[in-house]
């Protein structure tokens, strides 16, 4: 397994290159964060879902394929283990002070070309903490893709699937703008997300405003902007989706969470 440093907060951000995760747990780059007092805010292959890889793209149904890893929800059976697997190679990587650009191919089981991907990652330190932005642009450049979840194949709620962040948290409190718990924040569309544990706290933002917040305390603590919600979302050949989180790192809850918020979504 191959590791990058970022940036000069190298020592608390890590690139993997998922090259060594096991084929079940579709094989992908992700990374691994540490707050500025050196506790983690991710968590990588945990007991309870040892797919989820620290912060990822992971999307449960490309086309039938699993980039998610794990088991897959089918109505009327449930969670079952298929061999429907796909995996995300690097095709190419440029490094700079501030973060990292990859083209990547997203791949099925059979070797097929699913999805292009440019993705572009960056960090910086601030005084408060650590911003931490994942952008991604998927291009359907192999023919048209659907993308799915368990929630649109028959499992209520557990519409799971974009940049998806699993933290190490056993409890943590959860704010938005539409009110406080899990409950409030599950689905909602509010401009920021606050998810505070014993020991650190994370303030997300996106630019994908029509992709209402996955979040799940139960279990596990994991979150993101959610990619098919209501049904199965269409690209065309030749059509793109971009996806966004943004993510302050913090060593403490923030008084304001909106103003962090705002912050976020202010850099370029």
């Amino acid at each position: 397994m191959s590791v990058d440093e970022l940036s000069a907060v190298a020592a608390r951000i890590r690139y993997h290159d998922g090259a060594d995760v096991d084929p079940q747990r579709s094989p992908r780059p992700y990374l691994t964060v540490m707050t500025k007092g050196a506790v983690a805010a991710t968590d990588v292959g945990p007991d309870d879902h040892p797919h989820h890889l620290g912060v990822s793209a992971a999307i449960a149904d490309v086309n039938g394929v699993s980039f998610w890893g794990g088991r897959t929800f089918v109505l009327g059976e449930g969670s079952v283990l298929l061999s429907n697997h796909g995996r995300q190679a690097v095709r190419s990587r440029q490094t700079g002070a501030e973060g990292a650009m990859e083209l990547l191919d997203w791949v099925g089981p059979d070797g097929s070309l699913l999805l292009d991907e440019r993705r572009t990652i960056s960090v910086r330190e601030g005084d408060d903490g650590i911003d931490v932005r994942w952008s991604s642009e998927l291009i359907a450049g192999h023919g048209a893709v659907s993308f799915g979840s368990p929630q649109t194949n028959g499992r209520d709620g557990a519409f799971y699937g974009g940049i998806f962040w699993r933290t190490p948290f056993l409890t943590a409190r959860v704010r938005c703008a539409d009110g406080e718990g899990a409950d409030a924040a599950h689905g909602s569309l509010s401009p920021w997300l606050a998810i505070d544990g014993p020991d650190a706290s994370l303030v997300a933002a996106t630019d994908n405003d029509d992709m209402p917040w996955f979040v799940r305390t139960e279990g596990y603590v994991g979150f993101g902007p959610a990619v098919a919600v209501t049904g199965r979302r269409m690209l065309a050949a030749g059509e793109r989706l971009r996806l966004d989180l943004r993510v302050a790192v913090l060593d403490r809850p923030p008084v304001d969470p909106a103003s962090v918020a705002r912050r976020l979504k202010a850099e370029r």
